[in-house]
């Protein structure tokens, strides 16, 4: 799985078709908080692009953009950021992910849920792809 798919045609397709996968990636994250979606399903539409990639591009090009030795760190940088906002919630007198009592100065209470829910979100997608990705890369492994 190291090396190109080897087809033209397979290999441009697939870089015609990874940003379009990125921007709805992108959109079901962000527009998860008001419709069906959210930080699990765009992470693993942010993964399924990469991984995509890594098949038809191979592991030498793509590792340059999606280091495999990233995406632990990814993983835990997303665990980090919910669990934050839930934490920040506590401090702020609520309950765990209670959005609207996080302790923010001068911003309202709708828009600190807003905020809070998006940034839970975010936090969640950076996981999952982190994961996903880490799997797929354990997975081709050739050891």
């Amino acid at each position: 799985m190291e090396k190109r798919y080897g087809n033209l045609i397979v290999e441009l397709a697939c870089q015609l078709i990874a940003p379009f996968i990125l921007l709805f990636g992108l959109y079901v994250i962000f527009h998860g908080h008001h419709s069906p979606g959210g930080g699990f399903q765009g992470g693993a539409i942010l993964a399924a692009m990469a991984i995509l990639l890594r098949l038809s591009l191979g592991m030498e090009l793509t590792s340059r953009i999606f280091s495999p030795r990233l995406m632990p760190a990814f993983a835990a940088a997303g665990l980090l950021i919910f669990a934050g906002v839930g934490v920040a919630a506590i401090f702020g007198g609520g309950n765990f992910l209670d959005y609207g009592a996080i302790p923010v100065q001068g911003v309202s209470e709708p828009s600190l849920h807003h905020n809070g829910i998006l940034l839970a979100e975010l936090g969640i997608a950076l996981s999952v792809f982190g994961v996903m990705l880490s799997i797929f890369d354990t997975l081709i492994r050739d050891k």
